[in-house]
Parts: structure tokens; sequence; C-alpha cells
């Protein structure tokens, strides 16, 4: 593939380009892209029955391929990728199609990989992630992606545990890789995706250039293992959740649709680092299934004034990124920038603030709707487009989940009363939900209670079915037998102006066996103020806007919080600290 330099001429010729074929997308066209979104949805819908047979590669991709192919898709690329130093690239279905062809003969030919092979991907955001991703599903190989900030004792646990035949990486991660490779008894073969060789490794980009397109995608069944995705819980080593090619190829045509609002003529970002989920969610699924633009700006950190650059030099319609980045948004002040395209926002990953959305809807006229789901889901629940938003709610379930507040013995309980939030799975287990944890049958068999998968999280449902997160079940403060989520003392404390960023966890005491305190992040205005008189001011504001029981009896002002790559706050690390684990 190409890349082409970016000149300063180019951006309003591009959005001339991108903007006007949408007009001329006419009504039958629509009506026969509308039908492959159709026929998924109404899966999702429980219309329809799930068909044996899937695979993403052959079924949604080359579908949207043909459709442009025929100009009934807008002509915006599939998928657009910038970097900062004016990299560009862009490609449509077809492109994207021909070069996962080719990526697909190397997993098979020079990797010597076969169906149900497993891959370890550790890439940061670069274009040849999203050819790898689609490579594996043409080829039935299972792909595992992890984080580029994987250390060598990570890295060597994620190639042990999944027996893992390949590892594909870049130059930064190839030494750690090498380090390990001795102990890793499985892995066949390495694959570098860089300009430069290295030995030992075959070369993606050298291969790619002289490798034939010609590839026959294999037929895989619907429930056929597609990825597995590490994920940390509570206690021990993170666990492999399995997805099949129908539960996120399928099973983000809702999400997609209706919560992040996408059409064949939307243009998606979202920010995520491509070993999280929401990178799969967002970057992969949900847009392609509708048919959109999957844009992606290759930024090593989360800087949040290029960020609002990019929103207003390109044409993105929809954003997606996590709460933590939203805040810092606001923060760094939104009013002096011009979102001509964008018109919806979304976020997940962990729950936001209501005074965030209060202050974002200020200064960008938009609302931002909260999703929210697992690694071993897809979206549970959301603040769809047109829904009424209660500011700090999950919103509402998504089909094809019947979404419930259950107690401890998996009896549904009346709305108002906190309980764990749990999906039914009888009679009819929802195909969108992980197939198992690999090799370990008794944690999988843990998240089953009654009729029930249990997430773990903690919630209430109102009257109107709505949903309000209360904290993972590992996380809740008990003091003086009072139960106390961190997310409401959070959300309190954020609306103080002394207040950037905060971190709430229980901290032991000798009377009350556990109290609340706070782990706060000061705005820079305040950093100078006396600590003992901001103690005490943040604890006044606390019993004023929430129940006076769950103010934080303990203070601790910090330089900045611990967080995972994907920018969620790592209360585990915190709490820890504090317990003297």
């Amino acid at each position: 593939f190409v890349m082409r330099p970016l000149v300063k001429l180019w951006i309003p010729q591009c959005l001339r380009i991108l903007r006007s074929p949408c007009r001329l997308f006419h009504r039958c066209n629509r009506l026969l892209a509308s039908s492959l979104i159709s026929y998924y949805d109404s899966i999702n819908q429980c219309e329809k029955e799930l068909p044996e047979y899937f695979n993403f590669a052959s079924d949604v991709l080359d579908k949207w391929a043909q459709l442009e192919k025929d100009g009934k898709r807008p002509a915006n690329p599939a998928f657009w990728w910038i970097k900062d130093e004016g990299e560009e690239v862009k490609w449509s279905f077809e492109e994207l199609g021909f070069l996962s062809s080719k990526a697909a003969n190397i997993l098979s030919e020079a990797c010597g990989l076969q169906k149900g092979d497993k891959v370890l991907a550790v890439l940061p955001r670069v274009p040849e992630w999203w050819l790898l991703n689609i490579a594996c599903m043409r080829t039935g190989i299972i792909f595992i992606p992890g984080t580029s900030q994987l250390t060598a004792k990570d890295i060597l646990y994620r190639l042990q545990a999944s027996k893992a035949k390949c590892i594909i990486t870049s130059d930064a991660l190839a030494p750690a890789v090498e380090s390990v490779v001795p102990d890793c008894q499985s892995l066949k073969s390495k694959l570098i995706v860089s300009k430069n060789s290295r030995d030992g490794w075959l070369n993606f980009k050298e291969l790619l250039a002289v490798t034939s397109a010609n590839h026959k995608c294999v037929k895989t069944r619907s429930q056929d293992p597609m990825l597995i995705y590490f994920t940390s819980g509570s206690t021990g080593s993170p666990k492999m959740v399995v997805q099949s090619h129908s539960s996120y190829g399928i099973g983000f045509t809702v999400s997609g649709r209706y919560w992040m609002n996408l059409t064949p003529s939307d243009i998606m970002w979202n920010t995520s680092d491509t070993g999280w989920v929401k990178s799969a969610w967002g970057s992969v699924f949900a847009p392609w299934i509708n048919g959109s633009c999957v844009f992606i700006h290759h930024m090593p950190q989360f800087k949040p004034e290029i960020v609002a650059n990019t929103l207003s030099r390109y044409p993105i319609t929809t954003f997606c990124t996590a709460p933590t980045a939203y805040r810092m948004l606001v923060q760094h002040g939104l009013s002096r920038y011009k979102f001509m395209s964008l018109k919806h926002c979304v976020s997940g990953g962990e729950p936001l603030n209501p005074e965030v959305i209060k202050q974002w809807k200020t200064q960008t006229g938009l609302n931002i709707h909260e999703g929210y789901g697992q690694t071993e889901t897809v979206t549970i629940c959301a603040n769809v487009k047109g829904m009424k938003i209660k500011p700090g709610s999950l919103g509402k379930a998504l089909p094809p989940y019947d979404v419930q507040i259950v107690d401890d013995d998996g009896a549904v309980l009346p709305a108002g009363e906190e309980g764990d939030i749990a999906v039914r799975i009888q009679p009819r287990r929802p195909f969108c939900l992980f197939s198992q944890y690999l090799d370990n049958p008794e944690k999988t068999a843990a998240t089953v209670r009654g009729n029930f998968y249990i997430t773990g999280d903690r919630g209430i449902m109102d009257e109107e079915g709505y949903v309000w997160f209360v904290g993972r079940s590992d996380d809740i403060i008990n003091s003086s037998g009072y139960r106390i989520g961190p997310f409401e003392v959070e959300s309190a404390l954020i609306e103080h102006p002394a207040v950037s960023e905060s971190a709430v966890v229980s901290s032991p005491d000798p009377i009350r066996g556990e109290v609340v305190k706070a782990f706060v992040v000061l705005a820079p205005a305040f950093v100078s103020h006396d600590p003992e008189q901001l103690t005490r001011d943040l604890q006044q504001h606390v019993k004023n806007v929430t129940a006076p029981y769950k103010y934080p009896r303990k203070i601790e002002f910090v330089q900045a919080l611990p967080k995972t790559v994907a920018g969620k706050i790592q209360r585990k690390i915190l709490k820890n600290k504090e317990w003297g684990r």
C-alpha cells in the first residue's frame, strides 16, 4: 500500500470529496446497502435464526466491496489512517479485501499456519493491524490482540497460556519477544511489521509486496472461535475470553446502528489502543458491519489539543473515547474549536461522571451517549440515539440481551434495589456472549447464577428500565454496614472546581472496618492551596451533593492516578496499597 504525504491544500478538497457523495447516495442504493445491515440486525432482534456458517471477511467486508464496486455505497473510504508526521493511508473495501487476502496468504504460507491455530498480535495503531485481523478471519486463524505496553513477562504468559504458534509485533517489542522465545515451545514463527529486516523474523512489509492476493476465504461456523482477549480479574492471572465468529461479527450490528448511530455515510473515530477490546467494538465490527469508514489517528499518547484539532480538520461524524479522555478534553476547553462534521459521541469502558457530560454538552452542543459492556459480551446497555438521556445512567438493555438486576440467589430484584447486573441465558443463551474462558472451566461456570450470566458489576434498575452503575463487585466499600459504590463519590468530587480527577477505594479503619478514601488530582489553580482546608472543603462538598455517609473520611492528593493503557483508572492498585498487599 502507498503512504501518501499529507499536504495542507489536500484537506478542503478532501472534505468536498467526502461530503458530496452522501447526497448522491440515492434511495435505491440505500435500500441495497441497508438490506445487508437489516439482515444482521434481525438476527440480533431474534427475528431470524443465526446462520450455521458465518465469516465477517467474506459475508460482510466482501459484500460491502461488491456494493462499493456497483456504486451502491457512498465514496467514503472504508479505512482512513493518519499520523502526525503527515503519513496517510486510505483504503476502500475493495483494497481492504485485496491487501488482507495477501496477508492471509502470508499467514498460511510463510508462517505455516492453519485454521484453528492462534496468533498473538502486539502492535500499535498501524494499518497492518487491521489487515492481519481480517487475514485471520479469512484463514480461520484465532487472533489474540495485545497492547504495545506489554512487558516480556506479559508476552511470555500470553504465549504459554494460549499456545500461540505465531507472534506478530513491531521493532519496539522484538527484543522482549526474543528474550522469552526459548520458553515458548508452541511458537513456530515470528512476523515483524517494520521497514527493516531482523534476523530470525519474517518481514510482513517485504512479504506483502511479493505475495499473491489470490485467496479463498475458509468456511467458518458461526460458533467457531475467532478472537481471544486476555482480561484481568480481581484475582489470579488474566483469563482468556473466547469470542466466536458470530458473537462479535454479528453481535455489534445493533450497537453500531443504534448506539453509535452509524450508516454507510459515516466516518467513525474510536481512540482505543489496538490491544483493548474497545478497538474490536468501535474500530472493526460495529462500523464495518454498518458500512461506515473506520478513522484512525496514530498517536503514541492521548493529547487533548491533538484530538481537538483532528476533530476540527477531518470530516469525522462519530467519535468514541474513554471517560478519562472526555474529562481531559473538557478541561482543555473546546469552545475555540469548530467540529463541523461531528454529530454523535459515545463513551464506554468505565462510567462517565454526569458533570463531564454536562460540560461536553455546554462546550460542543452534543450529548455523550454512554454504553456498557464487557470483553465477555457485546454492548449490554446503552443510551441510544433519540432516547431520553439520564446523565450518569448506562441506558437501557440492547437486543438480544434481557438485562436484570439479581440477588445472591439469582432472583430478579424489583426496581430501585441494588444487586448484580445480569444477562438472562435461559431458556436461550444469547449468541453474542463469550464461548468460554479457555482452559478454565471453573471460572466459566462461576459466571452463571441460576438463569443468568453475572457480569460482576453492581447496579440498580429504575422504573423505566434504565440501569445505574454502582461499582465492580470487588470495588464496593462496606463501611459500618453501609455499602458505598466508588462511582457516586467520584462523580460528586468531580463537580468541585478543585478536582481534576479522582479515584475512590476502601481503606482500613479500626472502628468501621473500612472507610471511603479518595485519591485526588487537583486542578492547576488549586495546587498551591492549603491541603487541610481543601480536604475539609471537599468532604463538605460530597456531604452536600450525595448521602452524607458516603463522604471520603480520608483524602490524599496525588500527581496522577494509575491507569491502564485504555485509560481506565486502576483502583485495584490504590486499594492494594491501602491494605498493604
